[in-house]
């Protein structure tokens, strides 16, 4: 997969997002096994606990549409300030679908501005090879 179109593919997701009550839009795009990429946006609610992250909508879009690997992900976050790194609960969503190595880059304005491994954001973390 071509690392600079999942961050546009991830930059061109945050132009949708639906965020009128914090301002704050993010989109997020995601490689699969297969090389097929699958987008998501944040999408607000009045109810605030009823909102859901990019992350969450590219994994939910991955799923729909037959995936079920994430190889990489980029995550678009506003063009200022701090770096926008996945919520600890999409830490975890993430998680279910990767593995310790898979790629997260954090991008603003089409620029990788940090890049971790799933390792990185939740080492030590529970998935689903603890069931087993």
């Amino acid at each position: 997969m071509d690392i600079e179109t999942l961050i546009g593919c991830a930059t061109q997701a945050r132009v949708n997002a639906y965020a009128p009550y914090s301002g704050f839009t993010v989109g997020a795009a995601i490689a699969d096994e297969q090389g097929h990429v699958h987008i998501g946006c944040n999408v607000e609610n009045a109810a605030y606990p009823q909102s859901q992250c990019a992350e969450a909508t590219a994994i939910g879009a991955m799923i729909a549409s037959g995936g079920q690997k994430i190889s990489a992900i980029a995550i678009a976050g506003p063009e200022s300030g701090a770096p926008c790194t996945p919520c600890g609960g999409c830490r975890q969503r993430i998680r279910e679908f990767a593995t310790p190595d898979t790629p997260i880059y954090i991008c603003s304005g089409n620029k990788i501005i940090a890049e971790y491994t799933m390792a990185d954001l939740l080492p030590d973390s529970f998935g689903p090879e603890n069931l087993s």
